[in-house]
């Protein structure tokens, strides 16, 4: 084991030092990293399923190996020999092992580092309710949770309390007491991990992610008595995400789910990491949503596709959708407007909001 566990170290190494966001391996191919979002096959080993398999096993607890052979898939967060961290994906394809490897660089970086809005900033600072963040895999969700976490332990008074499967960013405690609570090892569930936090005298709550109705209620439960919760889900745009949470709830609970979450909402922060003018590094375009009186009010009558209407022009209240932003970056030359057009939702409107966009703080 220790020797499978030594190779898979060294394939570890060389993602850190390509630069690489994710690997993957798998049987009978050559093990491929993903750098500036583009997936490249490195050397010339083709990996056995043998070996594969040995690799991903070496690194598994004895819960995760039975879920492996059970479940056929298992997630793992492992830190390496040089204090490295990973998020690890084992699964099956055509009845052969491959992992999915997704680098966390440990470094908390600022808001500025990250390339994202000040406005930001702000949510760190809420004493109460639900935010999400929100986009595809890869888009940097996590690391714009680590942020605002990292914030809050620098600056206030907290018991901060992460949920998460598996623990990606691992927070030493500063201002404020970090708790990082790790599924199927800590706790049996992400719900259950937020039931249980009721009795944890916590301030804020991180939530990995809204996977079920249950940790969605749980969650949901959370922010109506007071806490700060973040978490996120895989939808690309700020209403996207409110349909989908009420989308969880049967027909007949969607009413009360409808005035509840507008009740809690504070925010919702939808990003996208694109490819910069230098056709290498990525930048992100953010879309912010800011749940105000009137947003609030449009939630619960069931007129959530008039918050584009809203968030469109209202810049004074910090909120804009993601084809200004994107517009904001093109005329910033941060990228190209044939980038901009790929990820922006209306083509044809685009180019006036070239340009109309200014700087935002």
């Amino acid at each position: 084991m220790t020797n499978f566990r030594d190779g898979l170290e060294v394939l570890l190494r060389t993602c850190v030092e390509l630069g690489a966001s994710d690997m993957h391996l798998s049987g009978g191919e050559r093990v491929r990293f993903r750098v500036n979002g583009l997936l490249q096959a490195h050397g010339n080993e083709l990996f056995s399923s043998d070996a594969v398999e040995a690799m991903a096993t070496a690194i598994m607890n004895e819960h995760q190996r039975k879920e492996f052979f059970t479940r056929l898939t298992a997630d793992i967060g492992y830190s390496s020999s040089d204090g490295e961290r990973y998020r690890v994906n084992c699964f099956r394809e055509m009845c052969k092992p491959a992992m999915t490897v997704r680098h966390l660089d440990q470094r908390l970086r600022s808001l500025e580092e990250l390339g994202l809005p000040s406005r930001l900033r702000e949510l760190a600072y809420l004493h109460s309710g639900l935010v999400l963040v929100t986009g595809a895999t890869g888009s940097g969700k996590s690391s714009t949770l680590a942020m605002l976490l990292n914030e809050i332990n620098r600056t206030r008074d907290c018991h901060i309390l992460t949920v998460e499967d598996p623990v990606e960013f691992i927070h030493t405690s500063q201002r404020s007491l970090v708790h990082h609570r790790e599924v199927h090892t800590d706790v049996p569930s992400y719900a259950e991990a937020v039931r249980a936090a009721m009795r944890e005298d916590p301030d804020v709550i991180m939530v990995g992610e809204m996977r079920d109705l249950e940790t969605m209620q749980a969650s949901l439960a959370a922010a109506e008595t007071g806490h700060l919760v973040f978490s996120t889900l895989h939808t690309g745009e700020a209403v996207g995400a409110i349909e989908r949470f009420i989308g969880y709830f049967s027909g007949e609970e969607q009413a009360v789910a409808r005035h509840r979450i507008a009740m809690v909402l504070r925010a919702i922060v939808a990003q996208r990491l694109v490819i910069g003018l230098d056709g290498r590094k990525r930048v992100p375009a953010v879309e912010l949503l800011m749940v105000n009186t009137a947003a609030a009010n449009l939630i619960q009558t069931s007129r959530t596709r008039q918050l584009y209407s809203m968030m469109e022009t209202g810049a004074k209240d910090g909120m804009w959708t993601l084809d200004q932003d994107l517009a904001r970056l093109v005329k910033s030359n941060k990228i190209s407007r044939e980038t901009a057009l790929t990820y922006c939702n209306n083509r044809e409107g685009f180019d006036r909001l070239v340009s109309v966009a200014v700087e935002r703080e």
